[in-house]
């Protein structure tokens, strides 16, 4: 499991970094790297999604537990 939360964080990082873009300097760095409206950037869009919804699992897991078992 360490591995997929791993993963998942990478894709919050991505999203994290792309809304920081956006925001400031009105850039969106996943449409400028694939066609805007493509499979791609929804794929990606779905992915930093999912990955959020598992970071919620990661900040609630239990504190007295490891959080990567």
């Amino acid at each position: 499991m360490e591995i997929i939360y791993k993963i998942c964080l990478v894709f919050t990082i991505i999203g994290a970094v792309n809304w920081g873009l956006i925001g400031l300097f009105d850039f969106n760095l996943v449409t400028a790297i694939f066609e805007e409206g493509s499979m791609m950037v929804k794929i990606i869009y779905t992915l930093v999604g999912i990955s959020g919804l598992v970071d919620i699992g990661i900040l609630f897991h239990h504190i007295d537990s490891h959080p990567f078992e």
